[in-house]
């Protein structure tokens, strides 16, 4: 994970504690709103992924209403709650899904991106 990590600080611009928790949602989403088996496969294949996920749970995506959001908009809320704004929530998952595929083969990446509604008009 910390060649992600350094890619998302270099293309994206953001800070290391940061890109570490956007990983953790995009992660945490893809487990929820995705086929669990590609998606519990894919993260095999990336080392230190299960723990980002984990590490970010704590983050409130409530927006201070009590209210937390699910699917793309509360993994995006959950991202901007960690200190990325719009631009870089889309620009740290484009870089995450590319990561994951050359790490993955498009066909992996492209079956968990078709079964997640919306998810391939967002990267």
């Amino acid at each position: 994970m910390d060649e992600l990590i350094a890619r998302l600080v270099a293309n994206v611009g953001v800070d290391r504690d940061a890109a570490e928790k956007a990983v953790g949602v995009i992660f945490e989403f893809l487990l929820k709103e995705g086929p669990a088996d590609k998606v519990k496969a894919l993260m095999g294949r990336l080392p230190g992924a299960e723990e980002l996920m984990e590490a970010q749970e704590g983050i409130d995506a409530s927006g201070g209403g009590g209210l937390a959001m699910g699917g793309i908009m509360g993994a995006g809320t959950k991202m901007m709650a960690a200190g990325l704004s719009m631009g870089q929530v889309q620009g740290v998952t484009r870089e995450v899904i590319t990561y994951a595929r050359e790490q993955a083969g498009e066909d992996a990446i492209g079956e968990i991106v078709g079964a997640i509604p919306g998810l391939s008009q967002f990267i």
